[in-house]
């Protein structure tokens, strides 16, 4: 099975001096590539959601930290104060997302342990190359373990981008789409819109198209009549970060979606690496919420669509609690039913068998 999908080229890609992303607000109509230079320019692609997703945002937050090692004084101790103001500034640009700051903190401890500044760079360039490939290895395992909870001749339904795109490759929610596929179990996608930005419009849409898994797109509001028309076989989406007790903050809708599901007695599944798991969190109130611009809402490509001055409330998320979750699907197996009792069970078995405990006991 490959590791990414046929037509999607590598979301993130490292020369050694410079980082390679895809310009993520370009599509579906154009597929182009932005180049970054410096830790700046990663925390404004970031920020201004050229890269989006958390494992895609972590693996760039990452290098980021590679980016800021390049230009580093001989001091070792400037050097690493220099690096702690690096990774304050890509911190701050997303706070829902916990694979940033798990990202940066483990290029940080990387750092700390070089016994010179000169290797220091080497030391962070490593821990982002094994952040990336053990994304791709996750999600492998989570497409695996996910397809497994889908009946036969099944449909699913999807909100945002979980893919290759949001991800180092294969994805978190597609992941399961595209095993799912790739076994003949999977017949057909509906995907979302996703209000206000229209990732599952313009990013999901096109992943499925550039792999040929048949996808068709709804409005949002047409998900409550989608699901009673018995077309949809089960939710599967992604998560930014996930709490303690099992609650899961992905894009706004989701939780609306979690709810349709409950009432349909559609299965909700939610796939996301051990790295969004934040055990420092209790639950869902704890769970930072971005908010964005107005004219996210209130404008479109073609201008202005809404009265100029209007209150616009544009959370980025929402919070799903973990009563209208099936299960979670992470790449160290299925967390059925999510209760803190199921959490904490989950957590003492993984860490039983996960050397070094990253993104299940690092926070």
């Amino acid at each position: 099975m490959r590791d990414r999908p046929q037509g999607v080229p590598p979301t993130v890609e490292w020369s050694g001096t410079t980082l390679r992303i895809i310009d993520q607000r370009l599509l579906p109509h154009r597929l182009e590539a932005m180049t970054l230079t410096s830790c700046a320019e990663a925390a404004d692609a970031i920020r201004n959601m050229a890269v989006r997703g958390a494992p895609a945002i972590g693996c760039v937050a990452a290098f980021g930290m590679a980016l800021a090692t390049l230009d580093l004084p001989d001091d070792r101790e400037r050097a690493m104060e220099l690096l702690e103001r690096a990774a304050g500034v890509l911190k701050a640009t997303r706070p829902t997302a916990v694979n940033l700051a798990h990202a940066v903190e483990l290029a940080l401890a990387e750092a700390r342990l070089a016994r010179s500044a000169a290797e220091i760079p080497g030391r962070v360039t490593a821990a982002a190359r094994r952040l990336m490939e053990s994304d791709v290895a996750a999600n492998m395992e989570i497409g695996r373990l996910g397809a497994a909870l889908l009946p036969e001749r099944c449909s699913v339904l999807t909100h945002c981008n979980a893919g290759s795109l949001a991800t180092a490759g294969y994805g978190t929610a597609l992941g399961i789409v595209r095993t799912a596929y790739a076994q003949g179990k999977l017949t057909r996608v509906f995907a979302d819109e996703t209000r206000p930005r229209l990732q599952g419009l313009q990013l999901t849409a096109w992943e499925l198209m550039q792999d040929g898994i048949p996808v068709t797109v709804i409005a949002d509001n047409a998900a409550a009549a989608l699901m009673r028309s018995g077309r949809v076989s089960a939710v599967v989406v992604g998560a930014d970060r996930i709490a303690a007790n099992g609650d899961a903050a992905n894009k706004i809708g989701t939780y609306g979606v979690a709810i349709l599901a409950k009432h349909h007695r559609v299965p909700f599944y939610v796939a996301a690496p051990t790295s969004t798991l934040d055990w420092a969190i209790a639950d869902g109130d704890g769970i930072p919420i971005e908010e964005r611009a107005p004219e996210e809402i209130t404008g479109t490509g073609a201008g202005r669509v809404g009265p100029e001055g209007v209150e616009v409330w544009n959370p980025s998320f929402d919070v799903t609690p973990c009563e209208l979750i099936t299960a979670i699907v992470t790449e160290n197996g299925v967390i059925e039913t999510p209760s803190r009792a199921a959490m904490d069970a989950y957590r003492e078995r993984t860490c039983r068998t996960v050397a070094g405990g990253d993104g299940v006991t690092g926070r």
